[in-house]
């Protein structure tokens, strides 16, 4: 499989700027571009609509969406219906959703790993178009059945870190979206227990992406910067955080995290939506590097 590149557009850049950056990061040869929901910022799905429309080839994946906030057949809808629109242009990412931020919403629920596997379980089967059915502990349908389906296997990733969290992504999803807070050591202790949850899976045949959130600094002063980012993020040690420096500097820091098992690298900004152009044009460089 060879290796995706992509970069992310953080929710506390300004909306306004995203169709820019969507049409720079497709000129510059780049895969895809992720964005993500935090509340109370963007909207997932209306930034991914915009970031669509405003370019021809661009990969965009929703990383994540949090479950609790979301009615899954609602999610089913958006997801089917961009799809329809932008046939094999984008993924999607689930997740818990942070926990307090879901209190705030009155959207919190006493299993947040229980409802993620009946949420994904059943959003994978609406989108394939079967008839569901289901009367979970949260998630609770009556002969739900997409008018409009993917046309496609529709991948549907979980986003998280513990490591239940990272079993059942193994278990029920299609692939395992990191974030940024993993060092060139930890990322293979987390996909250790994505291998777990695998082969706990049953009759699953497609692909698995593993896809990584990792902080890139290009320029000068790197170090300085990716040590700062470290400790505000408060990093587990050891191994090396995120990657910096020129291209080659850039494409020699992934190789780790590639032969650790990751298929798709996004690189995030450390500062302001400027900070993305210089990742989007490093990223572009780095991108025949690893051809």
């Amino acid at each position: 499989m060879s290796t995706k590149l992509g970069v992310v557009f953080r929710p506390d850049f300004p909306p306004h700027e995203l169709r820019r950056i969507a049409t720079e990061a497709e000129a510059a040869g780049i895969d895809e571009l992720w964005l993500w929901e935090d509340c109370f910022q963007q909207g997932g799905v209306a930034q991914v609509a915009i970031a669509l429309a405003a370019t021809e080839r661009l990969g965009v994946g929703i990383g994540l969406i949090p479950a609790p906030l979301r009615n899954v057949t609602a999610a089913a809808m958006e997801f089917a219906t961009l799809e329809a629109a932008f046939p094999g242009r984008t993924r999607v990412a689930v997740g818990h959703g942070v926990q307090s931020w879901m209190r705030q919403a009155g959207a919190a629920v006493e299993s947040p790993l229980t409802l993620l596997r009946e949420y994904v379980t059943a959003l994978r089967a609406l989108l394939a178009g079967e008839e569901v059915t289901t009367e979970g502990r949260y998630v609770r349908l009556s002969r739900v059945r997409l008018d409009l389906p993917s046309a496609r296997h529709y991948p549907i990733l979980i986003g998280g870190t513990g490591p239940k969290t990272l079993r059942l992504a193994g278990e029920v999803a299609d692939g395992i979206l990191l974030d940024s807070r993993y060092t060139t050591d930890t990322v293979s202790d987390a996909l250790r227990h994505v291998a777990q949850g695998r082969a706990l899976a049953t009759g699953r045949t497609g692909p698995f992406d593993t896809t990584l959130f990792l902080a890139c600094a290009p320029g000068d002063e790197a170090d300085r910067r990716l040590a700062e980012e470290a400790t505000r993020q408060e990093v587990p040690t050891p191994g090396v955080f995120g990657v910096g420096g020129d291209a080659e500097r850039i494409a020699a820091g992934l190789a780790p995290y590639l032969a650790a098992g990751v298929d798709a690298v996004v690189l995030q900004p450390l500062d302001s939506v400027t900070g993305l152009s210089d990742v989007i044009a490093a990223t572009g460089r780095v991108r025949p590097l690893l051809s």
